[in-house]
């Protein structure tokens, strides 16, 4: 629930602190005074549209800070911090902060971490429900009357969501199916002509490089035979360097021993003898390498060109023939066999229609139960309401099925008749202002009765409405305070007289600037704030006692 507001610098409230606790909470003062002002700071901590005009006049900036028990962990609050990645300390108070600059600019904060407006509007319907003097209007706009009675009574449509978007995938799948099949039967004779061409190619991966280098080392081979053919000339033949260095080996090793000198120079011979015929095996090895055959050159290039053609032609590179070649052939395949495919995307399609369906009808049921109990809460509250001869019906049409969506499939708008045999009729079609207020009163209450949100405030919903009838909507908002926290803005004596805690707001003028400010009253001045709503300026005695006998029952 809301435990404290703390506003700086709104419109007319230069600084002001307030503290909340359970029950009900009522706030009074003069037409003017500003109650609207503290309902609009609210509202921009929750992410209204942060108004420059909401900045006092000559202040840089306002800003609002709103405080909450910590939420549970397992609270929709606690989901949606997690989603958006931010820290909640657990047992820890939820604080919403927002700053508006004179010049257009706004801040908004969760627990002192920066958050989007749309987070904080995402956030406030599981903090605060507020039913205000404007949101009659959201109340006689049949296109929210299926979500309030989902929220009434408890209708989860998740799993008519999910199914919903099972189905339009299935749906999507199979046209896509079909006009990918379209599509391949007419091109069923290039498909067959391509897998053809490619299985008679057979590429590999990786075969253009394994091809370009064998076909560049027979292309070097080619270039140097004539050179590696003199190299083993002058190496091997009869007057070939080898052989005379062996030659002058043996003459040597029969003189060696005749001077120290000439073993020294047989010894560098044989070494030279060895380099030599190292050489002479590393230049047969290269030649045997280098080997240049005619026929293989001519067949390894006829491969590789072939291979570059036909990647040319398909608009790919050599290396990806190979997965081109799958591709096709699944494509063809799809082709030969896409009855079978189209038949089973269809029987899928049908799972998933009945799946909808199933769940749309349970959903369905739900809510006509759910209705049966909203028009039993509504009613209940029209006696009292001073509409005992008024009947209330929550309708539930089927929608036809191009109207089916991951909401359902009912259409759902609350009906009134106003008068014994009368038909019924839309809300907004009820010609009396004061019985469409009192109207929208029980509903509203039968509906926050099965709010979720912790704390509730209505705004003025009591204008227009006096003696017992005020006395009704008093007693009606006192029962709802008993399940969460309410807070009410009236004008009325007997809705005032029925809160656990009063504020009184008043304006105030210095001759130069004016201030509004909010006093929380004591008994006695709760008294004499009852008494001046019921008696007007001039405080009565008789008033006083009125408002004493209003104030005994609370």
């Amino acid at each position: 629930m809301l435990t404290a507001l703390s506003i700086r610098d709104v419109v007319l409230i230069e600084a002001l602190d307030l503290e909340f606790g359970p029950g009900l909470g009522v706030l009074t003062g003069e037409t003017g005074a500003g109650k609207s002002i503290l309902l609009d700071a609210l509202g921009l901590a929750l992410g209204a549209r942060g108004e420059t005009g909401l900045v006092r006049q000559g202040a840089g900036q306002a800003s609002v800070t709103a405080s909450f028990d910590s939420p549970a962990a397992d609270s929709a609050v606690a989901e949606l911090f997690a989603r958006h990645e931010l820290e909640l300390e657990p047992g820890e108070p939820l604080i919403v902060r927002r700053v508006v600059k004179s010049d257009g600019g706004s801040r908004a904060f969760l627990n002192d971490q920066p958050a989007s407006a749309g987070l904080l509007r995402e956030l406030a319907p599981h903090l605060v429900e507020i039913h205000g003097q404007h949101d009659d209007r959201g109340l006689l706009n049949p296109r929210g009357h299926r979500a309030l009675l989902d929220a009434f009574g408890r209708c989860d449509g998740e799993q008519v969501a999910t199914a919903h978007r099972a189905w339009r995938a299935a749906e999507e799948t199979l046209a896509a199916a079909r006009a990918e099949q379209e599509l391949a039967a007419r091109d069923r004779e290039w498909l067959e002509h391509a897998v053809a061409e490619l299985r008679a190619l057979a590429p590999e991966p990786g075969e253009e490089e394994s091809l370009a280098g064998r076909r560049a080392t027979m292309q070097k081979g080619e270039r140097i035979a004539g050179e590696l053919q003199s190299i083993a000339h002058l190496l091997e033949g009869s007057e070939g360097g080898l052989t005379r260095l062996r030659q002058a080996a043996r003459i040597l090793e029969r003189i060696a021993a005749d001077h120290p000198l000439l073993g020294e120079a047989l010894a560098a011979l044989d070494r030279a003898i060895n380099d030599a015929a190292e050489t002479q095996d590393k230049v047969d090895a290269a030649a045997e390498a280098l080997a240049f055959d005619p026929a293989a050159l001519d067949a390894d290039e006829t491969r590789l060109f072939e291979l570059r053609g036909v990647a040319r032609k398909h608009r790919v590179q050599p290396d990806d023939l190979a997965p081109l070649l799958d591709d096709l052939s699944a494509k063809l395949e799809r082709v030969e066999s896409g009855g079978a495919e189209i038949a089973a995307l269809e029987l899928a399609l049908e799972a998933a229609h009945r799946t909808y369906l199933e769940a749309a009808r349970a959903l369905s049921a739900a809510r006509t139960e759910a209705a049966s109990r909203l028009d039993l809460a509504v009613i209940a509250e029209l006696e009292p309401l001073k509409l005992d001869a008024a009947r209330f019906r929550t309708g539930i049409e089927p929608l036809d099925e191009g109207a089916w969506s991951a909401g359902g499939m009912d259409r759902v708008e609350f009906l009134v008749s106003t008068n014994p045999g009368a038909p019924f009729a839309p809300l907004i079609k009820i010609a009396s202002g004061g019985e469409l207020s009192r109207f929208i009163l029980a509903l509203k209450v039968a509906l926050a009765e099965k709010g979720g949100a912790p704390t509730l405030i209505f705004d003025e919903i009591d204008r227009g409405v006096g003696g017992a009838v005020a006395s009704a909507i008093g007693e009606r908002l006192a029962r709802l305070a008993g399940r969460a926290q309410v807070l009410v803005v009236t004008h009325s004596p007997q809705v005032a007289a029925r809160g656990s805690r009063h504020l009184l707001i008043a304006k105030s003028h210095d001759g130069v600037v004016t201030r509004t400010g909010v006093t929380p009253l004591d008994v006695d001045q709760r008294r004499e704030e009852i008494a001046r709503m019921l008696s007007g300026a001039q405080v009565t005695d008789e008033a006083r006692a009125q408002a004493e006998r209003l104030l005994e029952p609370a």
